[in-house]
Order: structure tokens, then sequence, then C-alpha cells
């Protein structure tokens, strides 16, 4: 059962009608609530609970108001007695179920192993259909113990089936050059001697790509052959999802060659079948990857070299305006007079000579030269990935528009060897949409005899830059790829026949008017509440900037907030009673109260150890990886775990997936044990923000930030109020923002109902704005250049309307684009919610590159109109602003709290394997959360127990966090004793 439950909820799943409280009858006491609530229970849940604790208080509470009694009492009803038993069976009377057989238990694992298909082969998911077959059968399920045996029988037989059926389909030749692949002698005893024949070995098909270079290109090129002469059918995996497969390319990364070959044959060639496949797509996003970076890496080096050389040979002009001024007046007064006698008294000939060097630095000359430096970069070095790339990856697109660049890549992997230097004008190469208008001049020669030729290396640059930007907006893609892969697969395929439910899900009507009229009335409420508001508001003022006639939004800060007076008290208090608590115990205690580490199921393909010990040495290495102390340092400790060990538990258990739903599992019930009279009603809002942390630089993850200075990555964090970071992203410095605050909002798998969340000026975006709608969020930022933004009209015709602001207001918005583009909309929102593919992948076609794309238009204009509702009601309302201002705050917040807890290795992600960075990201959410729920059970029972609650001001509850950290220790010893608790 769920933990939180709003009060409409409660209405309608606990509430009781007549003919069921007649069933209580004259029950009383903690009779009575017990019956009641395992009523309640078991008509939602069909089946009852194993213990007390799995019932949310909230519910209890409710149900005791309706049957009269102290929801306490429920604390003495006694699940070990005699009347527990006799309650069941009334109750299971009353729903017309029966207890489970054994013959039961057979009908049903039959059932439910026909009944599993590759689509979903999630442990929790197969349990609930389960639990629903028993459900729908009106039988009571068995014990936890046994729906957990009947589960794992039903998914050994599939996984039997599936391994069988896999093997079944590889061909002999296939499994012979597999067999060769990973014969112990070539692979282990033969590397040394192989290596510098450029050898790919198994596990240099687990490394990730090395830094942004050709020699990075080169070896991903070798990979991808390699794993493409295995020649797998095509068709192997066509109808198992990706997650399925990665699941399976996971488990096989984690053994070694010695624990493959010892599997049976069809366990050890469809484990390797699944990982050569999902490589295959990983190897080329990662060619791709490197190829845009590469391309954009020539261009901006020979840039700066060419700009370093013509700033040595000019100095900037300034008041040029004045200039031309002068040589007007000049020229007008003396028409007839010598240049040396009446303008270079006023304007010196040193002045004319920088003015054209100027110029020429900024025209045709200036691209030309960078021209000349990018050619011989390419030429002497780079040049040699091309011919690699274009043997081995297949370029496509959809739009006729962009299929010249494909020509062109035909024509230059057909000739790319040839000795000559130049192509002839007449050999019909694609020049149009291909080559930029201003560099034609550099790619198009004459020779001697009057005859027109194309530059070869000129323009293989000017294909790889126009394939760049047709790459990184999908509008060419690459047969194989995951993110790069056709766009159209990134869409629901069943999109049409289940229209009406995609259009429900997302709330939104199917009649576009309706759509856009509800748009246009808020629109002009917004509008006209803002032209009210603007004469008496002194906080908002229109004006001109400077002395140009450009209107400019003017913002008055807010006044500050008293200071709260009784937190430091609070804080004193919680020091004396457990001071120094370590971070360790924190992270084991957290752990002992909700059973986090459940979530962690090993990869393979069973448990042998002890759960305790396995419980034991989880703590222990998440601590290691979420403060980045590293095993190995954790390891010399008085825990009795050795290295090795720590290293298999984290091989084996840790991964993304388990991570996730252990910080769901946390989250949760940082929510479930919050008291309202302290924190508060729960929360539908949050707040997203990035931090950029060092990582090594030896992989495509990390890049330079402008910003900050210094390479690493970003983590993007979305926080709620209260502190509880509910989703967290690795993502690169330059990747978007936005992308990253919409998958957070969409796969939090919290409890938490989101419906407002803030950002700053990078996470929002007019195409944020249209998406956010769409998927029922409302996007909230904190805007940098608020005084630049304009107000769009709802309609034409409306010149003379909202006459306090006319100043800010621009044209209206073109609704017959979102009339003509709305179903696509629809369908690309419903591929977010859906998580058809990558959210980055998905955004990238909406982007300045591709602004001819009518579905990003329309979102543009549907933006347009959203984020003007949004300014209209930001500069209206001074509380509006202050909460987001107080929700950016709470991030803020949290940021500064990651270089507390992630402390080792000078808080750099010290690891090249993109994910082991991920790993490492989040088990210091983890761990992070585990503090915030230790210290928030810390403050309540403070404040329950102490007159400091009495004398806590509206300003102190404003200022109240759970992530404070003076009195915990994250460093000396690890000490770990799982008796030992911490004593709240």
């Amino acid at each position: 059962m769920k933990k939180n439950w709003e009060l409409e909820d409660l209405i309608d799943y606990f509430t009781f009608l007549p003919n069921e409280l007649s069933e209580i009858g004259n029950k009383s006491g903690e009779t009575r609530i017990g019956f009641a609530v395992m009523f309640k229970y078991f008509q939602n849940e069909a089946k009852f609970p194993n213990h007390k604790n799995e019932i949310p208080r909230t519910v209890i509470n409710y149900i005791a108001k309706q049957v009269q009694t102290d929801a306490k009492l429920f604390e003495s009803y006694d699940f070990t007695n005699r009347s527990f038993f006799y309650h069941k069976a009334q109750i299971r009377n009353f729903f017309g179920f029966r207890e489970v057989n054994s013959e039961d238990n057979i009908i049903v694992k039959d059932w439910l192993t026909n009944s599993i298909s590759s689509s979903d082969i999630e442990f929790e998911h197969i349990r609930m259909r389960l639990y629903n077959k028993f459900r729908e059968l009106k039988i009571e399920p068995p014990t936890n113990i046994i729906v957990e045996r009947i589960v794992n029988a039903a998914l050994n037989t599939y996984e039997t089936n599936f391994f069988a059926d896999i093997y079944g389909n590889i061909s002999d030749k296939s499994i012979s050059k597999i067999d060769m692949f990973i014969d112990d002698s070539i692979s282990e005893s033969n590397i040394d001697s192989l290596e510098d024949e450029g050898f790919i070995t198994f596990s240099d098909l687990r490394n990730d790509p090395g830094r942004v270079g050709l020699e990075s290109v080169i070896y991903e090129v070798k990979k991808l052959k390699v794993l493409k002469e295995f020649e797998l059918p095509e068709e192997l995996f066509k109808n198992i999802p990706q997650k399925t497969l990665k699941r399976y390319k996971e488990r096989t990364a984690t053994e070694d060659l010695t624990e493959l070959r010892n599997h049976p044959d069809s366990i050890k060639y469809t484990l390797l079948a699944a990982f050569f496949s999902v490589r295959i797509g990983e190897i080329t996003d990662n060619l791709i990857e490197l190829l845009i970076q590469l391309t954009h890496k020539i261009g901006s080096r020979a840039e700066k070299k060419v700009d370093r050389e013509f700033i040595e040979g000019f100095k900037h002009i300034k008041s040029k305006n004045s200039i031309l001024f002068q040589i007007a007046d000049v020229v007008l007064n003396k028409p007839d007079g010598i240049i040396k006698e009446v303008i270079y008294p006023i304007v010196s000939e040193d002045i004319f000579r920088n003015l054209i060097k100027e110029f020429k630095s900024s025209g045709t000359e200036y691209k030309q030269k960078v021209y000349t430096v990018m050619r011989g970069s390419y030429g002497n070095h780079y040049r040699r990935m091309v011919p690699a790339i274009l043997n081995i990856i297949d370029f496509k697109s959809n739009n006729d528009v962009h299929k010249p660049v494909i020509l062109a890549l035909e024509w230059i992997k057909k000739f790319i060897d040839s000795g000559s230097k130049y192509y002839l004008l007449a050999d019909d190469i694609p020049i149009d949409g291909v080559v930029r208008p201003g560099y034609k001049n550099s790619i198009i020669e004459t020779d001697d005899k009057g005859n027109e030729k194309i530059n070869k290396m000129n323009y293989e640059i000017c294909v790889l830059q126009a394939l760049r930007e047709k790459l990184r907006c999908k509008e060419i893609w690459v047969v194989g790829a995951n993110r790069y892969r056709n766009p159209e697969e990134d869409l629901p395929s069943d999109f049409e026949e289940k229209r009406e439910e995609n259009y429900d899900a997302l709330k939104k009507p199917l009649d576009v008017e309706l759509f856009i009229n509800n748009i246009k009335t808020e629109m002009k409420h917004a509008l006209d509440k803002l032209d009210k508001n603007i004469p008496t508001n002194s906080k908002v003022k229109i004006t001109t900037k400077g002395n140009s006639d450009k209107h400019w939004i003017c913002l008055s800060p807010s006044e500050p907030k008293p200071e709260p007076v009784n937190l430091y008290k609070l804080k004193e208090e919680i020091y004396k009673r457990w001071p120094r608590t370590s971070l360790l115990d924190i992270l084991k205690e957290t752990d002992l109260r909700t059973g986090f580490t459940d979530e962690f199921k090993t990869i393979a393909s069973r448990e042998i150890l002890n759960r305790d010990i396995i419980q034991k040495r989880l703590i222990i290495c998440l601590y290691a990886l979420g403060t980045n102390a590293g095993l190995k340092r954790i390891a010399n400790s008085d825990h009795g775990e050795s290295y090795k060990d720590l290293l298999y538990i984290k091989r084996k258990f840790i991964n993304k997936d388990n991570l996730r739903k252990a910080i769901s599992e946390i989250t949760n019930e940082i929510f479930k044990c919050r008291m309202q009279n302290i924190w508060g009603e729960g929360t539908t809002s949050c707040a997203s923000d990035s931090k950029k942390f060092g990582a090594w630089d030896q992989n495509l993850m990390t890049e330079w930030h402008n910003r900050y200075k210094g390479r690493g990555v970003m983590i993007y964090w979305h926080v709620e109020k209260k502190s509880a970071c509910i989703y967290s992203q690795l993502k690169s410095c330059s990747s978007s923002e936005v992308s990253a605050m919409i998958e957070g909002l969409l796969k939090h798998c919290t409890e938490m109902k989101v419906e407002k969340n803030f950002v700053d000026t990078h996470g929002q975006s007019e195409i944020a704005f249209a998406f956010c709608n769409l998927l029922g969020f409302n996007l909230m930022p904190r805007i940098k250049s608020i005084g630049s933004q304009k107000l769009y009209r709802p309609e034409t015709n409306m010149n003379e309307s909202y006459s306090n602001i006319q100043k800010i207001l621009t044209r209206p918005i073109n609704w017959d684009l979102i009339r003509q583009q709305y179903d696509q909309m629809i369908k690309y929102a419903t591929a977010l919610r859906l998580g058809t593919a990558e959210t980055e992948a998905i955004l990238k076609r909406f982007t300045k590159n591709n602004l001819k794309h009518p579905t990003y238009l329309a979102l543009l204009e549907l933006g347009k109109a959203i984020k003007t509702i949004f300014l209209c009601e930001y500069l209206s309302s001074e509380e509006l602003r202050m909460e987001i201002h107080k929700g950016l705050n709470v991030i803020e917040n949290w940021n500064s709290a990651n270089s507390f807890i992630f402390y080792g290795k000078s808080g750099e992600i010290s690891t090249n394997n993109i994910d082991e960075q991920e790993i490492s990201v989040l088990s210091l959410h983890l761990l992070q959360n585990c503090l915030v729920y230790i210290n928030t059970l810390m403050i309540q029972n403070v404040l329950s127990k102490n007159n400091l609650f009495n004398v806590f001001t509206n300003d102190d509850f404003r200022g109240l966090t759970p992530l404070i950290y003076s009195h915990v220790n994250p460093y000396g010893s690890f000490k770990l004793d799982m008796n030992e608790r911490i004593a709240i």
C-alpha cells in the first residue's frame, strides 16, 4: 500500500458504506479499530498486511474517526491471537474470498509462467500481476515467502525458455566466431603480444571511449568492427525491449570470461549476444558523439588561433559612428578638398588602416583564414577518421531537404582515397544544402585555364560541419544507433490506436479549438490582471534603458525576511543528544528503519550469501561510494569485511536501477514520517538545478565548463521544499538543462505528485514551457534577463488593449501553427511521458538547428503563450516571486551539503567509466537523503519532547531544514556494528 494519501483519496478508498459498518457490529476498543482497518485494507489490497507498519498512519486516523474509536488503540491490536484469524475469516466471507491451497498455487504458477513476456520481467511488476490474479479468482494470496517462490520459479522458467529460443536462432558460424573471441589462448595469454596490432579483447568491448580525439575514434571503430564480425541476426532481439537487453548486458559485464565460459551454452551465448547487441548501439552512439565533438573542436581551435593572430595585428577602433560623422561633415563642407589636407587632420591614416584590418577580421578574409587553419589541422591529422567512420556507419535521413548531405557523404566515401586534391565542378557534387553560402569561395577555386574546381579537403570540412548540425537535431540519423537512431522510432508506434487514451493521460482535449480557447482565456485574464496591477505595483516598473527607446521591465527585490531566532537552539540540542554521530551509522540506521537494502537484488541468476551478510557489506559499499572515499580505504577498517568481498557486492548488487529503487524507498519514508504540525502539509512543488563536480577527463562525459572553469560533469538535482531530493542525473557540462528538468519530473518514481517546478534561467526555454504545459507541470523559472522579456498578444486587433503594459507587448500568437501541429505535439509529449526514448534524444529535434521543423515552430508558439501567462503572474505577484526564490534557495542548500558528504579524493569523481560515475552520484544522493531522513526524526524528537516547539515562531518554521550536519562526523575510523542503534 502506498504511504501518502490525500484527503480526496482517503474519501474515495476508505469511507465505510452503511452495509460495511454493519459488519463491525458491537466490537469495541482495539478489536473495533483493528477489524475496521483490516476490512478496508483487504478491500483495497485483496490481501491482509503482514505488519502494522504496512498501514499508513493517515489511513488509520481516517478510519478511526468513522468508527468513533481512538486510533492509538490499533497499536494494541494483536496479529497473533484468535480474534485476528476470526476477523480475517469474517472479512473473506463478506467479499466472497476463500483461503488459498496448494492446488491454487500450482495453477497460478502455471498461469504466471505463460503470461510473462519480454516487455516486462521486473520482479515487483510480476508480483503485482500475481496478486491481481488472486484478486480476480477471489482467493486470499499466500504468504510473502510463497509468493516470492512462485514469482522466482515463473521467472526462472521464462528465462530458461528465453535463453533456449535465442540460442536456437544464433548460427553455427556466429557461435564459432564467439568461441574464438573468448578463447583463453587469444583473450588472455596473448594479449600483450597482440596489443601492438590493435587487437580488441572482451575487456576492451566493456570499456568506454577515452577523451575526444582521433585515437578514441579509431579505438571505437575497431570495437564496432569486431562486434559486427560476429554476424548476429538483425532480428535476434527484435521484440525484446532495450531495458531487458541492458539488464543482461550488465550481468555479462560483471562476469569475467571464466564465469561466462562455465555457463551452459544457451545461457552463455544468449548473454554474450545481448551484450554485443547493446554495445553495438552504445559504441555507434559514442562514435557519433566523437564525430560531433571533433568537428566542433577543429573549427573552434582554428577560430581561436586566427583570433589571436588578428588581435595581435590590429587595434580595435572605438567610436566608429563619431568617425563617420566627422568624415561626412568634412566631405559635405569641403567637397573639392584634397583627402590628405581635409580628412587626415581629423582621422589619421593609421586609424584608416586599423579600420580596414578590423573589417577584414570579421569579413570573408577572416573566414578564409579560419578555413586555411582548419584545412591544415584536418588534413594533417583528423582526416584519417573520415574513411574509418564512413566505412562502418550508415547515415540516413527521412527528409528530402537533407538528402544532399547524404549524397555528399557517399561522394567523399567513394573518392577519399583518390590522389587528386580537387573535384571538377561539373561532377554534380552537392553544393546547395551542404556548403554555407559564405564559404563557397573557400570551396570553389579557378585554375590557370579558368576551369572551376572544388577543393577536396575544404569540401570535406564543409560536409562534416553540415553533418554535425543535422545529427544534433536528428534530421540525419544512424543505422544501429540508440540515441541517434531513426527519430520516428522515438515516438509511440501505437499512438493512433490509443489516441483518445493518450490525450486523456495528458488531460488535454481532443478538440484543438477547445485547447486554444482555454489558453487564450488564460492569456487574456493574465494580461488584464497585470495591466490593472502595474500602476499600483511599487516593485515593478516599465522604463527605458539608458538613452535608447527600448523599453525595459524594472523589478525591485523583495524585502529580506527576519532571521530565525531559535534555530540555533534546536541545533545545539541535537548536538547535545547526538554528538559526532557517524555518517556510517546514519546510513545503517536508515536501512534498519526502512529496509532499503532489500531493493538491491543480484544481477546474477541467484543469491548464495546470507542476506544479513549482504546487508552489512552493502552498507559499507554504499558509504564508500557515497563519500567518494573508495572501497580500498573503507576496507582497511574495523568492520571485518575485506576489499575482495566488498568488490564482489559492488559488482553484483550495486547498479543504477537498484540505487534508484532504494532512493525512492528512502524518499517515500521521509514523506511518510513527517509530522504535519512541524513541516506543514505535503508539497507538490520542487526545485531543480545543477552542480559541477570535478571528474577524470579520459572519457566522453567530462567536459570543460566555461562558467565554472575546469573539467568536470554536472549533476542535476530535483529537490522538494523540505530538502528531500527526489531525482538526480549525471550530465555533461554542455547538455540541456531543459531535458534534464523534464526527465526528472517524469521519472522520479517517488510518491510525490509534482505540479510546480522552480528553475533558474538555464532550466527554462519556450520549448520547456510548451512541453511542461502539455505534460501537466507548471514551470516557474527565475529569469535573469527579466528586464528584456516581452509579452505576446492573444489575438490580432488588440493593439489598443492593455494600455499600461503596451510598451512591453509584441506580436500576436500564431494559433494556426498550433492548430496544424496539435496532434504531433501531443504525440511528442506522449513519447516523453511513456519514455519511448531518452528525453534528451527526443528534445534534440527542437533546437535552433532545426528552425524549419513545423512541430518545433508550433511548440515555440505554444511556449510563448504559456510563458506570457507565467510572466504576467510573476510580475503581478510578489508572493510567487518569493516562493520561487525560496525553492531555489533550498536546492542551493542541498548543493552546499554535497561537498560535506562527497569529501573523498577532494570531491573529484575518480573514474573514467561513465556507469561508475553515475553509481557514485546516485550513492551520494542516497547517502544525503539518509541524512535528511535521520535528521527529520531527530528534529521531530527534539521538538516533540521539548519546550522549543512552543517558542518557535513562523520565521523559525520557515527556516527549518533537515539538511543540517554540525552534529555529524563523516571521517575517522569506519566501525560498523549492526546491533548498535541511534537512540531516537
